[in-house]
């Protein structure tokens, strides 16, 4: 264990952190997202760990790109409704860390399939939560 880091960000996920480069994309994925389908490079099992706890764990280590959209959800499908409470929960995680954090940017779901097939990792985790899922854009870490 070490100090200042969250117990909930494990060896392996703090690995991978420390690997991805800036431009580099992490997808937090609920307990349904075909993470080893869709995920191919690395995948972590994050099983009973919610989402916005981990959030909590990670944004400290990890600094959003600023030049593009950092938070990426999938918008509901055609005739599905999203529950507002998930993004509200994981945006009030992440501004605890990152008070400036921009508001999320909702892509199609074959959209979001694409950019989890490019991403550097995957954690598939025990949220429940319909559209749960969220890609993170790693961005530059100040110097200093």
């Amino acid at each position: 264990m070490l100090k200042g880091i969250d117990p909930i960000v494990s060896p392996d996920l703090l690995k991978i952190l420390a690997e991805m480069g800036h431009g580099d994309e992490i997808v937090l994925s609920d307990a349904h997202f075909p993470g080893h389908t869709f995920c191919p490079k690395n995948v972590l099992r994050g099983d009973g760990l919610q989402i916005p706890a981990l959030l909590e764990g990670i944004i400290p280590l990890f600094e959003l790109d600023a030049y593009d959209d950092p938070l990426i959800m999938m918008a509901a499908v055609e005739g599905d409704e999203l529950d507002p409470q998930v993004e509200t929960d994981y945006l009030t995680a992440i501004r605890k860390a990152a008070p400036n954090a921009p508001a999320v940017k909702r892509i199609g779901r074959f959209e979001f399939y694409d950019r989890a097939e490019k991403a550097y990792a995957c954690v598939v985790t025990g949220t429940t939560a319909k559209y749960g899922n969220i890609i993170l854009k790693k961005g530059v870490t100040p110097m200093g």
